[in-house]
């Protein structure tokens, strides 16, 4: 059950991605390869598109790490999903900055970005080619098509729980356009296939689409924590939708924090257990090491099968320089890239009489202050994740480039969280609950009960700041700053606002801006407001 799922590199046969998209970078899919139905001869095929379905999150080629890639014209490394979904959650808060000089890069974290900047434009076309995968794989698993290729009554069961995966994938990637983009085009597996020019959709649209979807496939799914590891079960299907009822307000302008309620406490009900040690989490081993029974849904990398200059292999080399020794953390170089603010760094010493042992900070040789951005010991360094298992051994890569850890992208701890910010947000459940909860990831993280809060503590300033030592460099944090109003107008960090004092920005920038490139392609799409 805690083997990771098999990542297959499979060429995907004739497919046609239906979205605009830059011309100047040629985003065409490397198709035709095969066809349908010599794919298909082989009843194993319907389980390795599924498997690259997942791979789209992990990996940005046909082969990896470099040389087949699935978009033409885009580095490998830098066009993978979570590298780019990473940067636009982290480098554009209090939780990351960058030391690198790359076009554009410095302006997440500025906060002064354009519909020209290259991540932005990449983020983009990297989930709408995502959508155009599952939507592919739905089109060629149709009953109609089934019938015609005589696949038996045993595995179109299978391929039944494999739609509903794909369809969870899917939302998955809506879900992130709809946060990050608001109204992005809009393509499911009934349009047709071919290059024309697909319609906007608005957010409140798209909200309805996500949730519509998730609630029909929810009887689908296998069950929370019963599907192969690194697989949707479930699990997390009821986090996504808590994920959306808990941001209703942002997106929707409605109040669905009752609904948010109801799916944490699915997931809490479920079979997930915290991990007794947070650093497991994060280690090369988490999907045995223990963790695996508190990561609902990871993102998973294997040294050997998974390989890409983005994901873990970018968050764990960029995050090591100055006078750190790559070896570790279980890889062989640094990229000396990625650091934190001391806005992240105070949050650990607020109000608590003990150490937080949640705070992985590097900080021999680096100054808490950023002075120059572009130099790695300004700034504390992040040893979060590690390339190296519970005892202290190197991932399987033999080479230390790319890791097994695995990128928990929803956990149990995060779904405490939620549960009692929903509280407190008036969508009911208990107040004695939400507390104890929250206990619980205290007690670990200060191996007692000596931290711990009482129903007075339980406040939303709490909770953010909460959120911010528990689940910093997760992924989690844009869209934590925008529901809590504190993202841009209403928030100052080092360096935001480009100034070494930190400064608001204007409320336009609670969303990304619709690429210019694509805007110049179709002529359906309107910019978002602001750009």
């Amino acid at each position: 059950m805690y083997n990771k799922f098999k990542i297959v590199f499979l060429t995907i046969f004739g497919l046609a991605i239906i979205w605009s998209c830059e011309d100047e970078l040629d985003l065409q899919p490397e198709d035709n390869r095969e066809s349908a139905e010599s794919v298909f001869e082989d009843p194993a095929a319907y389980k390795q598109f599924l498997a690259k379905l997942y791979a789209g999150l992990a990996v940005s080629g046909q082969e990896g790490p470099a040389g087949n890639p699935d978009l033409a014209g885009l580095d490998e490394g830098f066009s993978q999903y979570l590298r780019l979904y990473w940067s636009m959650q982290e480098l554009t808060t209090d939780e990351a900055v960058i030391g690198w000089n790359d076009e554009g890069i410095r302006d997440l974290h500025a906060q002064n970005w354009t519909s020209g900047n290259p991540f932005i434009r990449t983020m983009y076309s990297r989930l709408l080619y995502q959508v155009g995968l599952t939507n592919e794989f739905l089109r060629q698993t149709t009953p109609a098509l089934l019938d015609s290729r005589g696949v038996n009554e045993d595995m179109r069961a299978n391929i039944e729980t494999y739609r509903a995966e794909a369809r969870f994938l899917r939302a998955l990637s809506y879900y992130h356009a709809l946060d990050l983009f608001g109204n992005p085009p809009f393509v499911t597996e009934e349009d047709p296939i071919g290059a024309y020019l697909p319609e906007q959709i608005e957010r409140a649209e798209l909200f309805d689409f996500i949730e519509t979807e998730l609630l029909d496939i929810e009887d689908d799914l296998i069950a929370a924590g019963q599907n192969e590891y690194a697989r949707a079960d479930q699990g997390a299907l009821w986090m996504l939708l808590s994920k959306l009822y808990l941001n209703a307000e942002v997106y929707i302008g409605e109040d669905r924090y009752s609904e948010a309620i109801t799916y944490t406490e699915k997931v809490i009900n479920a079979n997930y257990q915290l991990v007794d040690d947070y650093e497991r989490l994060f280690l090369a081993d988490n999907n045995t090491n223990g963790a695996q029974n508190e990561i609902i849904f990871p993102i998973a990398f294997d040294g050997q099968n998974t390989q890409s200059y983005g994901g873990m292999a970018f968050i764990i080399h960029a995050a090591i320089g100055g006078d750190m020794d790559p070896g570790n953390y279980g890889v062989n170089s640094g990229w000396a890239g990625l650091r934190t603010t001391s806005s992240l760094v105070d949050k650990f010493s607020d109000g608590a009489d003990a150490e937080d042992n949640r705070a992985l900070f590097f900080t021999e040789g680096q100054s808490k202050e950023i002075n120059d951005i572009g130099s790695f010991t300004e700034g504390y360094a992040v040893t979060k994740f590690k390339n190296i298992d519970t005892n202290g051994e190197q991932g399987s890569d033999s080479t230390g480039e790319f890791p097994d850890t695995d990128f928990p992208l929803f956990r149990l701890g995060d779904a405490y969280l939620m549960y009692a910010e929903a509280n407190l947000r008036g969508g009911g459940g208990s107040i004695d609950n939400a507390v104890a909860y929250i206990n619980l990831l205290r007690e670990r993280t200060y191996d007692d009960e000596s931290q711990n809060i009482s129903a007075a503590d339980l406040t939303l300033d709490f909770i953010i700041n909460e959120r911010a030592r528990e689940l910093y460099w997760e992924a989690h944090r844009r869209t934590d700053l925008i529901r809590f109003n504190r993202f841009s107008e209403n928030g100052i960090w080092p360096y935001k606002g480009g100034v070494p004092q930190g400064t608001t920005t204007e409320s336009f920038r609670n969303l990304m801006p619709i690429p210019a490139s694509d805007l110049g392609v179709n002529t359906n799409l309107t910019q978002n407001p602001g750009y």
